[in-house]
């Protein structure tokens, strides 16, 4: 036990009140309590995502690393923090990769998990330096980059008051690939080597799935138009992550005649966001149904999970939820696949160099809180105004492709370090 496992257990016992609520589960693993992989047949990568979004975010990666024609495949395994994070893990890598829980950063749960695992490299997907994890990798030679590595603003300046305790540990990363300059000098301020950082852009665009054309079909999505039973023939926006207050602003900016559809970011604010939508459809209430979903209604609340782009390639326009509120934005790449328009609010901060290079192409527009009926009902009226849009945002989404065959080159070359 070291001091800063002093500090988590201290922290951990304050805030063990919160923690019970998350109602988190495979406790077990997450102390490093995993059995042993099989020997090793191919070099070890590990590779860790915090999240749904990181989990996404390697879709494209995981492939390219797994290949035999890539140079010679890696056996790959994928840690993930949350449980919905590691739900998805297990969809997406279950027959490519071995899909563990990350453990927890103390120093006995780390070196138990490095036992079983014994990765000959490791990647961190965007951030995610724990001290423990880094120094015990380092202590044990196994190098460790992050990669599609973001360091926002917000976070810098959390990280940068902390910058004589952490400083270490991003010196003993050993590559950063940033997504853009400004992450990458920010990399740098933190203690991490000039030379060790390069940008390669974000994985984020390879993982945006764009469809042959904009009027290709998405399976699934009629099924969901008929299970809330929404009016095709009448203009549909949908607001996707939403957070607190979002639901009650677009109620009231909604253009009279027109469908809206919103879908909060976190579960547990279903039934405050129903209660914002007067008198909307819930889809959690006639997924299983077998009766007629109602008519006539215009507001509907999408309160399950892994159906919002089937959400976003019904909307004549998307507006990107979390951005009218300071939770710093959502990701708007994916509806921009979808070839939509896009609006956003002005509080972005956590995808700024998404939204700004999609505002370059013409692809999204930034609107304040009080602008928004009149936007909404702008667009709605012009027709070739919506189309530019969307031809903008899918020409944004495949002229910046290619991250992820960046990332694979470097992750082949350190998990072969000598």
């Amino acid at each position: 036990m070291n001091a800063l496992d002093l500090l988590y257990i201290t922290g951990g016992a304050i805030a063990s009140p919160w923690l019970l609520r998350k109602q988190r589960a495979g406790w077990r693993e997450r102390f490093g309590n995993i059995e042993a992989l099989p020997t090793k047949r191919l070099p070890r990568l590990m590779i860790h995502t915090v999240s749904v979004g990181e989990v996404n975010a390697i879709r494209h990666l995981l492939p390219l690393l797994v290949a035999p024609a890539n140079g010679g495949a890696v056996d790959v395994v994928v840690t993930v923090g949350t449980d919905t994070g590691f739900a998805r893990a297990k969809e997406l890598f279950s027959k490519t990769a071995t899909v563990l829980r990350y453990p927890i950063d103390l120093s006995s749960s780390v070196k138990r998990f490095l036992d079983a695992v014994q990765p000959d490299a490791v990647a961190l997907v965007e951030l995610e330096v724990w001290p423990n994890f880094i120094k015990e990798c380092t202590r044990r030679r196994i190098p460790v980059a992050v990669i599609n590595g973001r360091l926002s603003e917000r976070s810098f300046k959390g990280y940068r008051k902390l910058k004589s305790v952490l400083a270490a540990t991003f010196g003993r990363l050993a590559e950063v690939a940033a997504q853009d300059a400004d992450y990458a000098a920010r990399f740098i301020a933190m203690g991490v080597a000039r030379e060790r950082v390069l940008v390669t852009g974000t994985m984020k665009w390879d993982a945006a799935a764009v469809p042959a054309s904009p009027d290709s079909p998405i399976a699934g999505a009629d099924e969901l138009a008929k299970g809330l039973g929404i009016n095709r023939a009448r203009p549909l926006i949908v607001a996707g992550s939403t957070g607190p207050g979002e639901e009650e602003l677009l109620h009231r900016a909604c253009p009279a005649g027109t469908q809206l559809l919103c879908a909060p970011r976190k579960p547990e604010r279903f039934d405050e966001a129903a209660a914002a939508l007067p008198s909307c459809t819930r889809r959690s209430a006639t997924k299983e149904a077998t009766t007629t979903p109602p008519t006539g209604r215009d507001r509907f609340l999408l309160d399950t999970i892994g159906e919002l782009r089937l959400a976003y390639s019904l909307a004549d326009i998307i507006v990107i939820g979390r951005s009218f509120i300071d939770l710093f934005g959502s990701d708007p790449l994916e509806p921009a696949a979808l070839g939509k328009p896009l609006l956003i609010g002005p509080r972005y901060g956590d995808f700024q160099n998404v939204v700004e290079t999609l505002k370059s192409a013409g692809a999204i527009r930034v609107v304040q809180p009080e602008q928004l009926h009149q936007t909404l009902e702008s667009l709605l009226a012009n027709a070739s105004e919506r189309a530019e849009l969307s031809k903008n945002a899918r020409t944004a989404v495949l002229a910046n492709k290619g991250a992820s065959a960046k990332h694979a080159e470097m992750l082949f070359s350190l998990v072969r370090k000598p």
